[in-house]
C-alpha cells in the first residue's frame, strides 16, 4: 500500500496526505537526519516541511534530500515581517537546503494582526515574496498561524495558495478553532494543511514531557491519535497533515498512513469520549 497524494489545493501539484515536519531532525545526527528523509521519502512522503527557526533542520534536511529533491513538495518559512529580512533568510534557507527554489514558501507564525500589517505594509516581507515567485525562486505562497483572526485577516488581503494551521478534533470541537478558517479557505481554493492533528492539550504543570521537540503534549494512546489523524484528514478534509516534530510520532504516522481512511463511528465515538471536559490546546478567545 502507498501513501494517498491530494492536489495541492486547486492547482495541478499533488503531495502525501502526510508531510515530514523539519522539528522531527532536530536533535538528530547528520547519518540519522539522512536516513529519516530517505525513509519518509521511499515511504511514499512527498510533502516535507522546514523553517529556519527549527534548530538545524535546514542544514540536516538539505544533505538528506540530496538525490531526490526533484521528487518532493518543499516548503520552507520565514518569521521575518520585513522586505530585507525575509530576503536574506529566503536566500539563507535556499542555500542550506542546497536547491534553487522552495515550492511552497510561507510566512511563518501569524499570531497577531500586527504581524500581518507588518508583513502587508511598505517595506514588508510580502514584497519579497511577490518578487520571488515572479523571478522563480519560489512557486506557491502561504502562511502558517496559530491565531485565527490573523489567518482571516491574510486570506482578506491576498489569494495564498495554502494556509497551514493547527487543524485538531477537541480544538475544533470543543473551542472552535478552525471553524470560521476552513471553508473561507476551501472557497478560495487554498490548500488545507493541519498541524496538531496527534495533539491532545498544553503539558500540565510539572507533567513528565515524555515527547520529544513538541511543545504540547500529544496523543499517546496509538488508537486514539490514528483516530484524530483520520478525523483530520478525512471527516475535516485537510490536504494533508504533518505530524508532532516527536520522532517517534513521525514514525507511528508514516506507519498508519498507507492504511488511514475515513474514521469509523468506533472511532469517532472514543475520540468524543477521550479528555472529555478537557480544555483544548487551542480554544478561541472568550
Amino acid at each position: 500500500m502507498s501513501i494517498e497524494q491530494r492536489n495541492f489545493g486547486n492547482k495541478p501539484d499533488r503531495l502525501s496526505i502526510i508531510g515530514l515536519g523539519g522539528v522531527v531532525l532536530m536533535g538528530q545526527s547528520p547519518d540519522e537526519a539522512a536516513a529519516t528523509c530517505r525513509r519518509a521519502y521511499e515511504a511514499g512522503v512527498t510533502y516535507f516541511d522546514v523553517a529556519p527557526t527549527y534548530g538545524d533542520a535546514e542544514e540536516k534536511m538539505g544533505p538528506g534530500i540530496e538525490g531526490f529533491r526533484d521528487g518532493l513538495f518543499l516548503a520552507c518559512k520565514t518569521t521575518d515581517r520585513t522586505a530585507d529580512g525575509a530576503r536574506r533568510e529566503l536566500e539563507r534557507s535556499l542555500s542550506r537546503l542546497r536547491t534553487d527554489r522552495f515550492d511552497l514558501y510561507q510566512l511563518h507564525a501569524l499570531s497577531s494582526m500586527e504581524d500581518v500589517e507588518r508583513a502587508f505594509g511598505p517595506g514588508g516581507a510580502m514584497e519579497t515574496f511577490l518578487r520571488a515567485r515572479q523571478e522563480g525562486e519560489v512557486r506557491y505562497l502561504g502562511f502558517s498561524a496559530h491565531d485565527e483572526e490573523a489567518a482571516l485577516e491574510a486570506l482578506r488581503r491576498f489569494d495564498f495558495d495554502s494556509v497551514l494551521v493547527p487543524l485538531n478534533y477537541f480544538a475544533y470541537t470543543r473551542g472552535g478553532f478552525g471553524r470560521r478558517l476552513v471553508p473561507i479557505a476551501r472557497a478560495k481554493g487554498c490548500a488545507i494543511l493541519a498541524l496538531k492533528a496527534m495533539a491532545r492539550r498544553a503539558w500540565p504543570e510539572g507533567a513528565e514531557r515524555w515527547s520529544q521537540n513538541t511543545w504540547y503534549e500529544p496523543i499517546r494512546d496509538e488508537a486514539i491519535s490514528e483516530a484524530a489523524l483520520r478525523w483530520t484528514l478525512f471527516e475535516l478534509g485537510a490536504t494533508a497533515a504533518v505530524p508532532p516534530g516527536d520522532p517517534g510520532l513521525f514514525e507511528r504516522a508514516l506507519r498508519l498512513a498507507p492504511r488511514l481512511g475515513p474514521p469509523t463511528p468506533e472511532q469517532m465515538a472514543e475520540l468524543e469520549r477521550f479528555d472529555e471536559g478537557e480544555r483544548p490546546l487551542f480554544p478561541l478567545p472568550a
